[in-house]
């Protein structure tokens, strides 16, 4: 009567998940498809509900990485269900106080301050002296957990209060970091930059975002503009659609774009499937309901998996310029930025427009200067005059669509 629950396959590439969260303690009873657990892969937080109703026993720790398929914890269904909330558990019995004696403090010998081998690898790699670090090992040794527990050294403390917490990354982080190292050590990254005149797509909106909205239960935001744009500069340019693999280059004759998204547990970049074939409702739609359930954790390793293209918007925390970084395996990235009033020279005057600056970062193994600088001054030709090249000279029509 009792069940193993084992940790379920997030995804086909997924070996391994890590305990992130227990959401509930030994001992609890639990009910069939409560969440219990949320566990960490390399590219997403998932829940792991109960199977079936009981009490439960975990087998895993939080921080644990345990493999695909192996057993987390057990649940006795043959238990009944305790009476009331608060009878999850059985009251801790009365622990009986102790003196607490002093230990003696370590002698100092030959071998204080001394690391043991790995100690010392731990400390070269940190760059510390064991003679900086307190030993707590026999006779005052540096143990390897001394080591790991080391700090350098921050100077001569203050008068403020000061301190310092240690934590382990997450799976989600520490793949995200693994993939930005490897794109820049594996990649040839070059960026391009340009500048956006916003103003004719503030007009549109002005004038069309309340009917929008009001039509389609979706606001009227730069995002589906900038999709679009880029859906139409991808066709323009398909090797910036196109991805290396071995010795061969990789082109596709469809628009997937990853968007950029910062969640709780860190970067999500779900996916707009097939955006050549979307509206700008189509668009915004996807992108509030991507977005929504990036945030809530309920994202799923197939959503975020397939991309070609990425557009990352880092103007939404008031970054002015910046040079976006790759997301593999795609080959191109545009980085958005925020909107700043800035003097323009409109038709032999100056005139204040609201301006952002673009960036695109890409991998010049496949791209050429041509097709890079083109492709952006395309994207940057169509945000500028939207009305002609993204929506047919009928904004009307192509907004209620």
């Amino acid at each position: 009567m009792v069940l193993e629950m084992k940790v379920p396959s997030p995804g086909e590439s997924i070996t391994e998940v890590e305990i992130a969260t227990w959401l509930v303690e030994d001992g609890d009873y639990v009910e069939k498809d409560q969440p219990i657990a949320e566990v960490d892969s390399d590219k997403a937080t998932l829940e792991l509900p109960a199977e079936e109703s009981g009490i439960i026993t975990l087998k895993a720790e939080e921080g644990d990485a345990v493999e695909v398929g192996a057993v987390v914890c057990l649940i006795d269904r043959s238990a009944a269900k305790p009476e009331g909330a608060e009878s999850k558990k059985e009251a801790p019995a009365k622990v009986e106080k102790k003196e607490v004696v002093s230990a003696a403090p370590v002698k100092e010998t030959y071998a204080s301050g001394t690391a043991s081998p790995a100690a010392k690898k731990v400390l070269a790699e940190k760059g510390i002296k064991a003679s900086d670090v307190k030993g707590t090992g026999k006779d005052g040794r540096v143990t390897k957990e001394d080591a790991v527990k080391a700090v350098p050294s921050m100077g001569t403390p203050g008068n403020g209060a000061r301190s310092t917490e240690r934590k382990k990354l997450s799976m989600l982080r520490r793949k995200v970091a693994q993939r930005l190292v490897s794109v820049k050590n594996e990649t040839a990254m070059l960026t391009t930059f340009n500048e956006v005149n916003m103003q004719p797509i503030f007009d549109l909106r002005n004038e069309y975002k309340e009917a929008f909205k009001a039509r389609h239960g979706v606001g009227l935001g730069f995002m589906s503009f900038f999709t679009l744009a880029v859906v139409r500069a991808l066709k323009m340019y398909p090797d910036v659609n196109s991805m290396i693999d071995g010795d061969f280059q990789v082109k596709h004759d469809f628009q997937d774009i990853s968007i950029a998204v910062s969640g709780p547990k860190g970067l999500m970049v779900p996916v707009i499937r097939n955006a050549e074939n979307l509206t700008f409702r189509g668009v915004e739609s996807e992108v509030k309901r991507l977005a929504i359930r990036a945030r809530e954790g309920q994202i799923t390793v197939d959503e975020m998996t397939g991309g070609t293209f990425t557009i990352t918007n880092g103007g939404v925390f008031g970054s002015m310029l910046s040079t976006p970084i790759i997301n593999p395996p795609q080959s191109g990235i545009l980085g958005m930025h925020n909107i700043v009033n800035r003097p323009m020279a409109v038709n032999g005057e100056v005139v204040i427009q609201p301006i952002m600056y673009v960036a695109l970062s890409y991998d010049h193994r496949i791209i050429d200067g041509r097709e890079s600088v083109g492709f952006l001054v395309a994207v940057k030709e169509a945000l500028e005059n939207p009305v002609e090249l993204l929506m047919d000279n009928n904004p009307t029509k192509a907004l209620e669509m």
